[in-house]
């Protein structure tokens, strides 16, 4: 029910992912009412596969955590959540607000054994396919035992998702062991002590790019940072290019020459198709959609959820984390 577009975004989506998903069933949770409105203008929808369940409230973008907790109940992210914990559904997908999602889902979900913190983990582009980042905002403070349980987590995760033997490096101001402060500093040498990581020491904003790691771990104030200064650098490059493209009448043959290599660059570095930042650490699956991201985003992140259900993700990070971080 939140996010930038509400409904009207995620009713499209969900949609168009059953049409391509034979084996998808979805339930949208919130107001029914706008719900069975939004779904009664597509007459084609297989409602054996869509369901609607009610909740009156809906958790304001700028809503505070701590007030959505205490005093919203039948909020449509609380009632998401439950179903989740109920194993009615075996995924939740929320474009709201982020702090409201985090603590909820922690309230209603709980965290697995061994983990303090869940962490906010998605995929960038870079030169060598895709790399890991975590964590994305949802813990601003973090000790050295978070960033090694980040790095933990991150690294089962890459592991059951198709990575084999994901390098896993912590993000820092330098590559030399002398640089960072304290926290990441005491990460590395945990990490250097422990077995079952291919840990490969610290990496720079630039080697995240060129692909020198699968797995890069920071703290939720680095990490939303260099989100969405990524995000708003891939848009400023695509306004430059349609700018010098759309000028003299040369530029813009040489535009429908360049378009093919232009589409294609567009549809790989596209925020649409990485959209979607799992919620590692939790006794269940919550992926977080972008709240700014329209249909084709959100589908991103329904799709995101549909792999981690395939892969049993939580289950999976439960088995070897009792193993990598409890007695560390």
């Amino acid at each position: 029910m939140s996010g930038d577009s509400g409904p009207r975004c995620v009713v499209p989506a969900c949609l168009a992912c059953l049409g391509e998903i034979p084996s998808l069933q979805l339930v949208l949770v919130g107001q029914a009412p706008l719900l069975e409105e939004l779904i009664a203008r597509h007459p084609r929808v297989d409602r054996a596969r869509l369901s609607v369940v009610h909740a009156g409230e809906v958790i304001a973008m700028d809503e505070r955590p701590a007030h959505a907790l205490r005093s919203k109940a039948d909020s449509s992210m609380r009632v998401a959540l439950e179903l989740l914990r109920e194993r009615q559904v075996q995924a939740c997908v929320s474009a709201g607000n982020t702090g409201a999602l985090m603590a909820l889902s922690r309230r209603v979900l709980k965290t697995l054994p061994g983990v303090d913190r869940p962490a906010m983990f998605a995929a960038l582009p870079t030169e060598q396919g895709v790399c890991h980042l975590l964590d994305l905002g949802a813990n601003m403070d973090c000790t050295a035992e978070h960033l090694y349980q980040f790095a933990v987590m991150g690294s089962v995760a890459a592991e059951a998702l198709g990575m084999e033997r994901p390098r896993v490096a912590l993000l820092n101001v330098g590559t030399e062991e002398v640089k960072g402060n304290q926290q990441v500093k005491q990460a590395a040498v945990l990490l250097q002590r422990a077995r079952g990581i291919n840990y490969v020491g610290f990496i720079e904003g630039d080697g995240l790019y060129r692909g020198e790691a699968d797995v890069v771990v920071c703290d939720g104030f680095v990490g939303n940072i260099l989100l969405k200064a990524s995000e708003g650098l891939a848009a400023m490059i695509a306004g430059e290019v349609r700018a010098q493209f759309g000028g003299s009448l040369a530029s813009r043959l040489v535009g429908v020459l360049a378009l093919p290599f232009l589409r294609r660059l567009q549809a790989r570095l596209a925020p649409a198709r990485h959209n979607g930042a799992s919620f590692l650490g939790l006794q269940g699956i919550v992926v977080k959609s972008h709240g700014a991201a329209g249909a084709e985003g959100f589908r991103s992140a329904i799709l995101h959820a549909q792999a981690e259900i395939r892969e049993n993700l939580p289950q999976h990070l439960h088995d070897r984390l009792q193993t990598l971080l409890v007695g560390h």
